[in-house]
Order: C-alpha cells, then sequence, then structure tokens
C-alpha cells in the first residue's frame, strides 16, 4: 500500500531534468530565450504538459529545466527527432556553455 503522502497522478507522467551551463553574463538573454523556446516550441510539442526552469543561487550560470512529458516517446523520439528540437537549440543553444546533461524520471511519491 502507498504511503499516506503520496497521491498517485491520474496518469503516469515523464520528468525530464535538463543540468543547463551557460555562458558567464548572459543570463538575461538565456532567460529570455528559454522562456521563449519552451513557450513557443517545446509547448506544441505531442505529450507536453508543462515545464519550469530554476537558476542556481550559488552559480548563477546553471539552470535546471524541468519539462513534463506524457511519455518518454514524447520526448525522445516525437520531440527530439522532429523539426522543431532543431529549433529550439537553434534559441537556447548558443547560450549552452557545454551540451546540457539530461534525464528522465519517473515519479515514486509526492506530498499532499
Amino acid at each position: 500500500m502507498a504511503p499516506s503522502s503520496y497521491n498517485a497522478p491520474k496518469q503516469p507522467m515523464i520528468l525530464e531534468i535538463a543540468d543547463i551551463r551557460i555562458h558567464p553574463g548572459k543570463n538575461a538573454d538565456f532567460e529570455a530565450a528559454i522562456e521563449r523556446g519552451a513557450g513557443s516550441v517545446i509547448a506544441q510539442a505531442k505529450g507536453f504538459h508543462g515545464y519550469k526552469v530554476n537558476r542556481s543561487m550559488e552559480t548563477p550560470e546553471r539552470y535546471v529545466l524541468q519539462i513534463f512529458w506524457a511519455t518518454l516517446e514524447d520526448h525522445t523520439v516525437g520531440f527530439r527527432q522532429s523539426p522543431a528540437f532543431t529549433e529550439w537549440r537553434a534559441i537556447v543553444g548558443p547560450f549552452f556553455a557545454v551540451p546540457p546533461h539530461v534525464e528522465h524520471f519517473e515519479l515514486i511519491a509526492q506530498s499532499d
């Protein structure tokens, strides 16, 4: 039996986490670009269910992008293998100091 602090989502959801490092001094431009790219490009992808972007307080050039997908394949096949991915990378890619580290996660537990 699941603990009482776990509320199973109505649909299983995949969380993509991208650890992004940008070139110093480009924060404002990058933040505008990632919001524009996520809102206008990624948001149109099949299986997209929302995103969050956080900036590190200790390392201002480090960001964590969280994107919620219906399935792993919606990201890895439907989006990554589409022309939209090229469009997305054209918007945000110039800011990357190194390629982002990307992993996918499934929900195990959550608070109320």
